[in-house]
């Protein structure tokens, strides 16, 4: 069964729809690639996705160990390269509730967020840069 249904709308914007539940996003092209910069890039969407994915693991983790991770939030910044253009780092700043998470919670929060199937999809060219403050 089909994941997303994706439509290119012209002027550079798509719209994707997630089949199951028929959410939408657009996106747009960013400006510095002839687009207007007015919706989420693809790459954005990616950097993001990153950021999601780990959060959404963590969650996981936490739930499963008996603390919580609800309010942590995460700052994504994409760098891009070029020669080929593409995404060359992606730095993700995660900032937690104050929570005095123990040397265990710590733990088992870091080694989830450098877990999560996104990055485990990534090539291993890409730098992952993560920052955790608790």
């Amino acid at each position: 069964m089909e994941t997303v249904k994706t439509t290119y709308l012209g002027g550079l914007r798509t719209e994707a729809t997630h089949v199951q539940s028929n959410d939408t996003i657009h996106t747009d092209a960013p400006v510095d690639n002839y687009g207007k910069g007015e919706a989420f890039s693809p790459t954005d969407l990616f950097a993001a996705s990153f950021g999601s994915c780990m959060l959404t693991i963590m969650g996981i983790s936490a739930n499963t160990h008996g603390f919580s991770i609800d309010g942590t939030t995460a700052k994504i910044t994409k760098i891009m390269g070029s020669n080929p253009r593409r995404i060359a780092e992606i730095i993700v700043e995660l900032t937690f509730p104050k929570n005095n998470y123990s040397v265990k919670e710590k733990k088992i929060i870091e080694l989830c967020a450098k877990e999560c199937p996104v990055a485990n999809s990534l090539h291993p060219d890409l730098k992952q840069t993560v920052i955790f403050n608790y």
